[in-house]
């Protein structure tokens, strides 16, 4: 009767990807409380399958991971739905979305407890406390409401990655096989999804990172990631990695440590890291990094304009002239670099945030110009809700708020919020909206991205020879051309739908 019931709700439609927060909860109660996970991009209906598990009567916590976007197109009905029929099941949420949202979360009346944070020792101390009917005010990382007002216990400090208890690849494999999250990408026939470290260093106040882990990192050791990954290549399969990390690349020594061990399992990865840090990575350091399978790499480059970065908070050394250095440097490596660009920063005048995108789109264009193989990923700004931040308080100030009620998360224009292509922002008109969406569309058929596997070359050279006058001459008006093209071989944007 003390079961634990770990939903991950549904974030891709045709790839999946190894559950590794909610598995690292599983981990977290391994031995101590039964669990079963139902993963919402494996089951054709899982609300159905969550309820025949809570019909059997064994089951008495459930926990959600919550991101922001297309998962909580399942997490709000379903959680709506399991607490009308089973309202004595103690409902916990965790993830980005509920950390940065815990007011409409807890207000919502069916979620008790949010995770604030890393659940790996909050979780199965709030179950103990639940299971003893103890008080559950000292344990770390949790929100909670309590006679109508909202409590936040202290943060905890970072767990030493390697401390923690491996995760429980046997027991998921008997509820979905495992073979099915090894799934063909750019990077090789059977890619495993993992994560190696938690957090960030950096405070950049448009990052949803930042509230969670408040400028802090820890890593797995070089030896736990490798031994990790060779024992699921060893029993399923796996060619290639990605990272998941929020920064892969924080230290050079482990990444090197990585490099010399992975290099002759001959698999393909990728991960995330900042320019300013990699920058000053040795030739050597890069180059044994390319070796060892490394073949494309994602860079928040945000702006090639000063003032954007320092107003993003963006922190470390990275500038406009270190940008374009790097694009160049990582082509003489044959290490693709994937550059991320956030559009549409609120600014005093309507001018000035036209000028921004002009800057934005003309300086994307130079980047291409020095290296051709950079991968370019355009975001619309939206507000993240780092309280007290200055970009944060400038977009209130500008009359952006986020929906007050969890159900209206839901509706498509937070959806596509989340996924930073809407932002309703007061400062974004639809023309400045429709500038930055046509010149992506440009961008994108002359300059296909190379993670989409589906896309043959002659496609590609249709593609870049329909869109090269357009690019060329900076007309980037009404592109219902490759739109089209873009429809009807259903073009995959990374950003969106991954590789």
């Amino acid at each position: 009767m003390n079961g634990i019931l770990l939903f991950n709700p549904r974030s891709a439609h045709a790839k999946y990807r190894v559950p590794n927060s909610i598995l690292n909860i599983a981990a977290s109660v391994e031995g101590k409380y039964p669990w079963v996970i139902v993963d919402g991009n494996r089951e054709t209906d899982p609300l159905a399958k969550i309820m025949q598990y809570l019909q059997s009567g064994d089951f008495k916590y459930i926990g959600f991971t919550v991101m922001p976007g297309p998962q909580l197109k399942q997490a709000i009905p379903f959680a709506k739905s399991i607490r009308e029929h089973f309202p004595e099941i103690k409902m916990i949420w965790g993830g980005y979305f509920p950390t940065n949202q815990f007011k409409p979360v807890l207000q919502s009346g069916y979620v008790d407890f949010v995770i604030n944070g890393p659940g790996d020792h909050c979780f199965p101390q709030l179950i103990e406390a639940l299971e003893k009917n103890q008080p559950y005010e000292l344990i770390r990382n949790l929100i909670y409401l309590s006679g109508g007002k909202i409590v936040k216990t202290v943060k905890q400090d970072l767990i030493e990655q390697d401390s923690l208890p491996d995760l429980p690849y046997n027991q998921l494999d008997r509820l979905y096989p495992m073979e099915k999250y090894l799934g063909k990408t750019y990077l090789g026939e059977k890619t495993l999804a993992y994560h190696s470290s938690i957090g960030c260093p950096f405070t950049c106040s448009f990052c949803a990172v930042v509230p969670t882990y408040e400028a802090r990192w820890k890593a797995k050791s070089a030896l736990r990631v490798y031994q990790d990954i060779k024992y699921i290549k060893d029993k399923w399969g796996a060619d290639a990695i990605e990272f998941h990390d929020n920064n892969f690349f924080v230290s050079e020594k482990r990444t090197v440590e990585f490099s010399k061990l992975i290099l002759p399992e001959k698999m393909s990865w990728w991960g995330m890291a900042r320019i300013d840090t990699m920058h000053k990575f040795k030739d050597a350091s890069l180059a044994l990094i390319r070796e060892a399978g490394c073949k494309i790499i994602f860079f928040g480059a945000e702006s090639g304009n000063n003032a954007i970065l320092k107003q993003m908070d963006k922190g470390g050394t990275q500038n406009g002239d270190q940008i374009e250095e790097f694009a160049a440097r990582m082509k003489k490596f044959d290490i693709i670099p994937e550059y991320s660009f956030v559009l549409g920063m609120p600014a005093p005048t309507s001018e000035e945030v036209k000028s921004q995108i002009d800057f934005e789109i003309n300086f994307i264009k130079k980047i291409k110009r020095i290296n051709s193989k950079t991968e370019i990923i355009l975001y619309t700004y939206s507000p993240v809700a780092t309280e007290g931040s200055d970009l944060y308080n400038e977009a209130l100030s500008k009359g952006f708020k986020f929906p007050e009620k969890l159900e209206d998360w839901i509706s498509p224009a937070w959806e596509n919020f989340d996924l930073r292509k809407n932002p309703l922002t007061p400062w974004l008109t639809p023309a400045m909206i429709d500038k930055i969406r046509n010149f992506e569309t440009v961008l994108n058929g002359y300059y296909p991205t190379v993670t989409d596997i589906r896309l043959s070359d002659f496609k590609r050279q249709v593609m870049r020879l329909v869109a090269g006058v357009r690019y060329n001459i900076n007309l980037h008006k009404y592109p219902y051309e490759i739109k089209l093209l873009h429809r009807l071989w259903k073009y995959r944007q990374p950003e969106i739908q991954g590789f």
